[in-house]
């Protein structure tokens, strides 16, 4: 049974143009002890996914599903308060915001203490000290110099990257068995990133946290997740395990992906322009019909006016009329 199951879900938004489909029969599925990347454009509704799991969507949301299920629960029907509580203890989130998820009036340890859970076993005496040792260890954990002199700290006192890292910190002390990390690496310089990637590889391989890795750097991604899904536009493309995905791509919108990585190895002239797929990402109130990469695609057809069905085929999921797998059984397709 996977850990977390979501099956077309849709999320509706308010706009002065009317209700516009942010997401769209969106499906995502992720086993326990996995490491799953969700790649995507800005705009492609990453975070929307991820807060519609969390339950801390805006209230004039309008978010069905045909299923939302969290180990076995369906957080669709779970009371308020039971998701609240869910979601403080088994699944945590790194926000793309991290200065603007802090309080400004507590210091950085004040905040980052209540993140502790309670079950270690230290002495009444030694519990106060004891804990925030341990939370200045997961500061040092994150790449943080002065550990002591940011755990006194306000947020306002500290750089976008500190933030960042304090963020990460108070998500893994949560000790949780989901971590949503949305671009956890933002404002950070590579050495810094590398070190954060490999402290979730660890967490996820000695402790069995499963990851869900927000990014829109594909060969990033690439290097440290065993699947991907693929979104564009608020609609899922591919997914599947990582290495065929990207040995193999059955979508036309991965493909333009990897063909569009910039190469590293050769020399290349300065202010030349890098290649690109053709066009833009249509705006919130322009969504076109049916297959939303249509405008875009390179194969795109007659038939792409309507909305493909998420396909099924040796493990690997993709949602076009014209893939380039030529084999796909009518029987997989997800209903």
């Amino acid at each position: 049974m996977p850990l977390l199951d979501v099956r077309n879900l849709t999320i509706e938004l308010d706009t002065p143009q009317g209700p516009a489909k942010a997401l769209e029969r969106v499906s995502l599925t992720i086993n326990a002890g996995e490491m799953h990347g969700l790649i995507g454009e800005s705009g492609s509704g990453r975070s929307l996914l991820a807060r519609a799991i969390l339950g801390i969507h805006d209230p004039s949301w309008k978010i069905t599903a045909d299923r939302l299920m969290w180990d076995g629960k369906n957080l669709m029907d779970m009371p308020r308060q039971e998701r609240r509580s869910l979601m403080g203890d088994e699944i945590s989130m790194i926000f793309q915001d991290p200065s603007g998820s802090f309080n400004p009036t507590y210091t950085v340890g004040h905040q980052l203490l209540e993140a502790i859970p309670k079950g270690n076993k230290w002495t009444f005496w030694r519990h106060t000290r004891e804990k925030k040792l341990l939370a200045q260890k997961w500061l040092h954990k994150v790449g943080i110099k002065n550990p002591r002199k940011v755990f006194y700290s306000y947020p306002w006192e500290l750089s976008e990257g500190e933030c960042q890292k304090v963020m990460i910190a108070m998500a893994l002390a949560k000790q949780p068995r989901l971590l949503i990390a949305d671009e956890p690496t933002a404002s950070m310089e590579p050495s810094t990133q590398a070190q954060i990637y490999r402290l979730l590889t660890q967490l996820n391989q000695l402790q069995n946290v499963t990851v869900l890795l927000i990014s829109h750097e594909l060969d990033t991604l690439s290097n440290w997740c065993n699947r991907m899904t693929v979104l564009y536009c608020g609609q899922v493309m591919e997914s599947g395990p990582t290495a065929e995905l990207m040995s193999q791509p059955n979508h036309p919108y991965t493909k333009a992906l990897l063909d569009n990585m910039p190469d590293y190895s050769t020399n290349v002239r300065h202010k030349k322009l890098m290649p690109t797929l053709p066009g833009s990402v249509p705006a919130l109130r322009h969504l076109p019909i049916g297959c939303r990469l249509g405008p875009r695609c390179p194969e795109a057809r007659r038939q792409c006016v309507k909305q493909p069905m998420l396909s099924h085929y040796k493990d690997r999921y993709f949602a076009c009329h014209f893939p380039y797998q030529d084999e796909v059984d009518d029987d997989d397709t997800l209903t």
